[in-house]
């Protein structure tokens, strides 16, 4: 005698999709109520800020976007801080994969052991390694460049996305080993040529993760880089910091604006970092 599968009633699906759509509301308002805030303070003069912090501007300040917008040393620090993530962002994706692709795919004594070892660089930041990473930036003469940049956020981004990856090459059914190689194809050609267009959702929530954290990663840079020239957009904010206060209108103006990047790279690649974090998620 087989029996019927109990289904929620319509009130209790009613119910759920209602508290399910107040936290998604509650969560889009963390994040956009600060977002908006900082833009319209961006249009306040500091007496007006320091006054109404959450308020319309009394009087809207246009100088402070057009002054930020109109300064050579905006558009040098997105430039410096384009370069920065472009670099870091290719490099770790270039140098995870192929470890990534090793450790899921092929069979080798030591293997398990060579993995734990590349994951145990999660245990230490960049801000912990922060003294014998800067003497040995100093060694190779690399400090006041930008390459002491990117060179350790590709190293530091190395152990996540390895990780991150690792878990993607090994959802990708193995029959296609086979297939490739009773068609001929190499080792490095069925990586090149059918695996990454299969890894084409992870690759780019991986892209996306690791260019957000080196667009706002701040501490680094302060502490290598000494030439204005050289600065990438989180530096740039000191120079509204004058001996006897700070410009918070221009701050928040330039905040602002350094924010439209990497706000326009999201919204042109939404669907393949959806698809990628959707898959990881399921997958895993």
């Amino acid at each position: 005698m087989t029996t019927n599968a109990v289904r929620p009633p319509a009130a209790a699906k009613r119910t759920v999709a209602i508290l399910q759509y107040a936290a998604a509301a509650l969560v889009a308002l963390l994040v956009l109520v600060p977002l908006l805030a900082t833009v319209l303070n961006g249009f306040k003069a500091n007496a007006d800020l320091l006054l109404h912090p959450f308020g319309l501007p009394k009087e809207w300040v246009w100088a402070n976007y057009s002054s930020v917008l109109g300064s050579g040393s905006f558009w040098r620090q997105m430039l410096n801080s384009v370069l920065v993530m472009a670099a870091t962002a290719t490099g770790v994706v270039t140098l995870a994969s192929m470890p990534a692709y090793v450790f899921a795919r092929m069979q080798f004594r030591g293997r398990e052991w060579l993995f734990n070892f590349f994951t145990l660089g999660l245990l230490f930041p960049i801000a912990v390694a922060i003294l014998p990473l800067y003497i040995t930036l100093r060694q190779m003469s690399l400090i006041d460049s930008l390459w002491a940049v990117i060179l350790p956020q590709i190293a530091f981004g190395l152990p996540g996305n390895i990780l991150i990856l690792r878990g993607f090459f090994s959802t990708i059914p193995r029959e296609l080993d086979e297939a490739a190689a009773i068609d001929g194809c190499s080792p490095v050609g069925y990586f090149w040529r059918i695996l990454l267009p299969l890894m084409r959702p992870a690759l780019a929530a991986v892209v996306v993760l690791t260019m957000v954290a080196s667009w706002n990663n701040f501490f680094l840079p302060l502490l290598v880089i000494n030439s204005e020239q050289l600065y990438t957009l989180p530096l740039g904010i000191q120079q509204f910091q004058g001996q006897f206060g700070t410009d918070w209108g221009r701050v928040l103006a330039f905040v602002s604006l350094s924010l439209v990047p990497t706000i326009g790279f999201y919204l042109l690649a939404e669907r393949q970092i959806v698809a990628g974090l959707t898959a990881g998620a399921v997958k895993g």
